[in-house]
């Protein structure tokens, strides 16, 4: 019986110890080696490709690595959607390089749409700062998971799930977002499938969505390809 007991607490310990090493892979982006990896941005211009950016050489890091104005100012919002969205990630913020963490500050006119999108690398949290908005998010059971927030409330969005936000009002509305990522990845549901280059073959949306082939073009026609 002692016997038994001591391999299966050796067992449960070997377990415990391979999930530790496991854990840096759940998260959003892999762990820091150094304490700081300012993005070099200038070594993209060569022929090294990493998954992330290069680091500076720590001599020539300075305070505004670190620093970014880009969300104190709301965005433009006069566009289709009624919304805009202001990144703070590695590409903007260099210091964010390898810390697994960046925001965005999302503004909307009145009954303006941030529409159906995904994350595919990170988990968003939002804090609203102005206004009130109807979020949701869609499960792969196909649930819809919504409601109604307000100022100074937050909402989780889980990693790579379809979600939105909708501005409920009559007045502008703006939010602040956190992603457990540096670099989150957006992909929005419908241009992804109608600006795709080259195109998502028609006859494939077309059955997808059980929709005449002419109607998916008429929608791809206003999804230009980038």
């Amino acid at each position: 019986m002692a016997k038994l007991l001591a391999t299966s607490l050796l067992l449960a310990a070997f377990a415990a110890f391979l999930l530790s090493l496991a854990a840096p892979s759940l998260a959003g982006d892999p762990d820091m080696l150094q304490d700081i990896c300012v993005a070099d941005y200038k070594s993209l211009q060569g022929p090294l490709r990493v998954n992330g950016f290069p680091c500076k050489r720590p001599e020539n890091v300075t305070a505004d690595d670190f620093f970014s104005g880009l969300l104190a100012n709301p965005g433009n919002t006069g566009n289709a959607m009624g919304s805009s969205a202001t990144a703070a990630n590695v590409e903007k913020l260099p210091g964010l390089n390898t810390l697994g963490v960046s925001m965005a500050r999302i503004d909307f006119a009145p009954w303006g749409v941030n529409p159906p999108h995904t994350h595919p690398r990170a988990t968003e949290i939002i804090f609203v700062l102005e206004g009130s908005l109807d979020v949701g998010f869609v499960t792969t059971a196909n649930r819809l998971i919504a409601r109604t927030v307000c100022k100074g409330e937050v909402f989780v969005f889980p990693r790579g799930l379809v979600h939105y936000q909708r501005n409920n009002g009559n007045s502008p509305a703006a939010v602040i977002s956190a992603f457990n990522s540096q670099l989150q990845g957006t992909q929005a549901v419908a241009e992804t499938l109608f600006g795709a280059s080259p195109a998502v073959p028609t006859d494939v949306l077309a059955r997808a969505f059980q929709i005449d082939g002419g109607l998916v073009e008429g929608i791809k026609s206003k999804f230009p390809p980038k």
